[in-house]
């Protein structure tokens, strides 16, 4: 006895879809540096706003916080 032969099921991702999944995820389109941190120097990230590296954001997002914490002194 011979099995019947299934048919291909339809594909489930489009395949136009599927080639800008495999170009996004190539290593031949590495994103250039955003330039230098303007606190540091060092190679900054791509944000908005001014030039920082991870580290400078950080440190700014945290000095933020810090202020919003701090109780408004009464007169």
């Amino acid at each position: 006895m011979r099995r019947k032969v299934n048919p291909k099921p339809d594909q489930v991702v489009p395949a136009e879809l599927l080639e800008l999944a495999c170009q996004a995820i190539s290593t031949d389109h590495v994103k250039k540096p955003a330039g230098k941190c303007s606190v540091c120097g060092s190679e900054a990230t791509d944000g908005p706003g001014e030039p920082l590296c991870w580290v400078c954001r950080r440190l700014k997002i945290s000095a933020w916080r810090d202020i919003e914490h701090q109780m408004p002194m009464q007169e």
